[in-house]
């Protein structure tokens, strides 16, 4: 086994990139949160922390107690890390700015707990981040700030909680995956040099939502389903988590496919949250992510909690989908 740990890793990343230590001390900020969520998510039914607490967020969305305790533990952890400016998150309306984020050059968009919906069925769960540069230099940071295509990312990656938790990622390089040792607390490097397969693996997508579909779309994904595309065959898998399959997507290969609808064609997804992070990821995988129509990463966000539709994963298989829709 390679006894690399997270933290090393970090260290090796910005050796090669010629960096400060800023990026690595916001890294491992995060394998801490990383850490407090696997410990709430194992503890969750024991101590009464299942279930709705009857507030709606600005998703339009129930709020799960979980979600509560994850967006309230990000925000701990980062109050006093004076290289972040402020934070995007899912579960907030604004942006929040930290304590001494006039100086700080980072911006932190984040989903915090992503498939809470799962922890009563203990199902998969995670965290999905992104790191931006900040543009401006002086000043409280503001929106604008934020409005940067996911092809500024500095790092990306996610946090699974399932058997196990893994938290992998890329600031650029390769991607690498690292597991946690619940024993001592520290991921150890178990997936280095993560590369999405071509022409096998599964395809992820809620197939109840057929009916809200338009034609083209319905016709793409029953091509999926029956095996007639080009890109090989492909089993149905959905976890209802994206970071769950998204992450059997990126080890196994295939798509992973949230569309828009009639009605909503934006999709759910959230551009800075989720989709831009997780693209970013994919991209240096050497896979691929579209909305249908443009690369994800080439999309610039006009507001904090812009939706697009996602087409994630191997290059062939996303290419493939995005041929059906045009």
């Amino acid at each position: 086994m390679n006894r690399l740990t997270l933290s090393e890793q970090f260290f090796r990343d910005q050796a090669s990139a010629n960096a400060s230590g800023d990026l690595s001390t916001v890294l491992n900020r995060l394998s801490l949160v990383a850490r407090m969520l696997a410990n709430e998510i194992m503890r969750a039914g024991f101590v009464g922390k299942l279930g709705y607490t009857g507030t709606i967020n600005v998703q339009d969305e129930n709020v799960r107690a979980l979600d509560v305790i994850s967006n309230d533990t990000v925000l701990q952890v980062f109050e006093n890390v004076p290289m972040v400016a402020a934070i995007g998150s899912e579960e907030m309306e604004d942006l929040h700015v930290l304590p001494g984020g006039e100086s700080g050059k980072y911006l932190l968009t984040i989903d915090p707990l992503d498939g809470s919906g799962n922890v009563d069925v203990a199902g998969q769960m995670g965290t999905i981040f992104g790191i931006y540069r900040r543009r401006s230099t002086t000043g409280k940071p503001t929106l604008a700030d934020f409005m940067q295509p996911g092809r500024d990312l500095v790092a990306g990656g996610y946090v699974l909680y399932g058997p196990c938790t893994m938290l992998v990622y890329t600031s650029g390089g390769p991607v690498n995956g690292f597991t946690l040792d619940r024993s001592i607390g520290t991921f150890f490097l178990t997936h280095p040099d993560i590369k999405i397969p071509e022409g096998e693996g599964s395809y992820s997508i809620n197939e109840a939502n057929e009916t809200k579909w338009d034609d083209k779309t319905r016709a793409m994904v029953r091509a999926f389903r029956t095996q007639e595309t080009q890109c090989g065959k492909r089993a149905a898998r959905y976890a209802g988590a994206l970071v769950g399959d998204f992450h059997r997507t990126l080890l196994k290969g295939g798509i992973y496919m949230y569309p828009g609808e009639v009605k909503k064609p934006e999709g759910k997804l959230r551009l800075l949250y989720e989709n831009a992070p997780l693209a970013f990821v994919c991209e240096k995988a050497g896979g691929a992510a579209t909305n249908g129509k443009q690369r994800i990463l080439d999309i610039t966000p006009t507001k904090l909690h812009e939706r697009t539709p996602l087409f994630l994963g191997s290059r062939g298989d996303v290419e493939e989908a995005g041929r059906r829709l045009s």
